[in-house]
């Protein structure tokens, strides 16, 4: 079946279901129908959904403006404008800022457009923000850039073939619920940490402890003070519910940084200038908007990760984005789907298999323009509360992302110290689903509390996914429970132990 029957047959996947009441605001539906033009009122259910064409219209640039930071920030994390200012991989090689930018936003586009129209649901799509930081910080130490977007894209199609047969469902259902939400606050305590030591806030010691806040218990640097302000700045904002509030923090901390280096002339920071700033240096130079740089859209390596580092290694890669992607993504449209009153009382939603194979593409897309994988942004809740009801308000949405191609140049002025307070911010955001684990029973709390810790500690999310499925099994199975770990979760936790060992596993089978 080509991906053109796939889509056309998925757009006719909708579900049983009862349109949610009008809305009361706005006017009727009927009155709304008068309003907006028919054929689109048609095609997106609008006033069935009880909304309006305008409506949809302005929960689309809410969208939007709350999401638009990661064209920014996406290439911050992945990309660079040397080997020194980037993350280099195995062979020294680098993805250049400026393309990357340009790739995220094309991507975002192009998926949340069609995501609007095949699965007809208000969700903006883009480069998610704990497998980017996983392919920087882990994966591009073993390989190449190509041949990690490789594994994106096989990672990508592995979730397509999930939702087209409906296994998705039947593995989200496997894992437990405190597991799942375990895993969302691991991967935001992971992302603050990197957000926390990119900034100079928390800085390794060569004796003592690990880590310690600044220089010496301290903070001494401009940049690092700037972090600070930036870090308040957003979460301010975002605690008073501003629509774009990161985006709004990320524009001024970048503005203020501007100006502290117009007066203060840090420079980049090195060996010789450790006050200086990390990444980019904030000057305003050369122009900031300009015709969008493609050229990374088909570099990716779909098998050369195997021949480099070994079958089982790889394996174990795709595995922890499948995970990654399979998990965060499902949570995110559920809840979603929940704040717009569109989901039934089992959690499923309208289009439901429409909405995962979409989403899975959005790997293979973003794989394959090296831009990462793309998923559901839980940032689309702004929309929702403004209240889009319909995938129209995707289409607005994913038409100012392909908008925003044009203004890459701009990732150039943002240093890295303003790009970690919003991950940090972020981090915050996923760890609130730490609500969802009563600790109180300690052996769901063992298990929940190992899988968010692991994952900072030792830099790897795939390393807390693991030791979180594997201490559930066994402690569920010693404490005369067995039977209610799903077989599935057996058969992966299983999987993980071989992960856990495959070094000297590997020895052992000489290869």
């Amino acid at each position: 079946m080509s991906i053109e029957q796939t889509l056309t047959g998925l757009a006719h996947d909708t579900q049983r279901t009862t349109p949610p009441p009008a809305q009361a605001s706005e006017g009727t539906p009927r009155e709304a129908r008068r309003r907006g033009p028919r054929a689109v009122d048609r095609f997106f259910h609008i006033s069935d959904r009880g909304s309006t064409v305008s409506r949809e219209v302005r929960g689309g640039l809410v969208t939007f403006f709350t999401m638009a930071y990661i064209v920014i920030l996406n290439p911050l994390i992945l990309g660079g404008y040397s080997a020194d200012s980037a993350a280099t991989d195995v062979a020294g090689g680098f993805l250049p800022a400026a393309q990357v930018g340009a790739v995220t936003g094309l991507t975002a586009g192009v998926l949340t457009i069609v995501f609007g129209v095949v699965a007809n649901l208000p969700f903006g799509l883009a480069a998610g923000l704990g497998i980017n930081s996983f392919l920087a910080v882990a994966m591009v130490k073993d390989v190449t850039w190509p041949e990690a977007m490789g594994l994106v894209v096989i990672n990508g199609v592995l979730i397509v073939l999930f939702g087209i047969t409906g296994a998705r469902t039947a593995i989200f259902r496997a894992v437990p619920r405190e597991l799942k939400a375990a895993i969302t606050v691991g991967i935001g305590l992971f992302i603050a940490f990197i957000g926390f030591v990119g900034s100079g806030f928390v800085r390794r010691t060569p004796a003592g402890p690990p880590v310690q806040l600044g220089h010496d218990g301290s903070i001494t640097t401009l940049p690092t003070l700037v972090f600070v302000v930036g870090l308040l700045l957003m979460g301010i904002l975002v605690a008073r519910k501003v629509q774009g509030g990161l985006l709004i923090g990320i524009v001024a901390t970048t503005v203020i940084a501007v100006a502290v280096e117009a007066v203060w002339h840090l420079g980049a920071a090195g060996p010789d200038n450790p006050d200086g700033w990390h990444l980019n240096t904030p000057v305003l130079a050369g122009q900031l908007v300009a015709a969008p740089d493609l050229s990374l859209v088909g570099q990716f390596d779909l098998f050369g990760a195997f021949g480099r580092i070994g079958i089982l290694a790889a394996a174990t890669l795709v595995f922890t984005l499948v995970f990654t992607n399979f998990f965060d993504a499902m949570g995110t449209m559920t809840g979603l789907a929940k704040g717009a009153g569109l989901a039934h009382k089992d959690g499923t939603f309208p289009r439901l298999k429409s909405a995962f194979v979409i989403e899975g593409f959005g790997a293979v897309v973003g794989g394959a323009a090296s831009g990462s994988s793309n998923t559901v942004y839980v940032d689309s809740a702004a929309g929702i509360g403004e209240g889009a009801r319909t995938g129209l308000a995707s289409v607005v949405t994913g038409g100012l992302f392909l908008g925003a191609m044009f203004l890459t140049p701009l990732t150039s002025v943002v240093p890295l110290e303003v790009a970690s307070a919003a991950l940090v911010v972020v981090g915050a955001m996923m760890a609130a689903q730490i609500r969802e684990i009563d600790f109180r029973k300690f052996h769901v709390a063992l298990p929940a509390f190992l899988t968010i810790v692991t994952m900072p500690l030792t830099y790897s999310i795939a390393n807390g996914i693991g030791v979180g499925f594997v201490t559930w099994a066994l402690v569920k199975a010693a404490t005369g429970k067995a039977r209610k770990v799903h077989p599935l979760l057996w058969a992966v936790a299983a999987g993980f132990v071989v992960y856990f060992v495959r070094g000297p596993l590997s020895a052992l089978l000489g290869a």
